[in-house]
């Protein structure tokens, strides 16, 4: 397994925002998203547009970082690197979608804009405090 178990846990506890590292122009380009991760698999569902995607169509190499804290005291972070794949099934984007908002509380029809990547993990490190 990449991604060890524990981390697994930690990444499907509670609804955090993940910061999604891109690379656009030889730089890194990083950007707050909603993500799904599916231990069987070991890959997270992120549904995303604009620079985002344009810099995952030129470059699939992304990273997401995820941390929880309490009152600004870190309890925990996730590193994760992959490889990201743009889904263009409009069925597989539209089921992507309701479970990614189903995990955060947000109204069917958020986000209905955006398209499906799905990131095959490739490496992952965690830290508990």
């Amino acid at each position: 397994m990449t991604v060890p178990a524990e981390a697994g846990r930690l990444l499907e506890s509670e609804p955090l925002m993940a910061h999604l590292a891109t690379c656009v122009d030889e730089r890194p380009h990083v950007a707050p998203v909603w993500y799904r991760y599916e231990a069987d698999t070991e890959t997270v569902e992120i549904v995303t547009t604009g620079q985002k995607l344009a810099n995952i169509r030129a470059n699939p190499r992304v990273s997401l970082s995820i941390q929880a804290d309490d009152d600004g005291r870190t309890r925990w972070t996730v590193t994760l690197r992959g490889t990201a794949t743009v889904i263009e099934d409009e069925a597989e984007t539209a089921a992507a979608r309701r479970r990614i908002n189903a995990k955060y509380g947000a109204d069917r029809g958020a986000y209905d804009e955006n398209t499906l990547v799905r990131i095959d993990v490739g490496s992952a490190s965690y830290q508990t405090y």
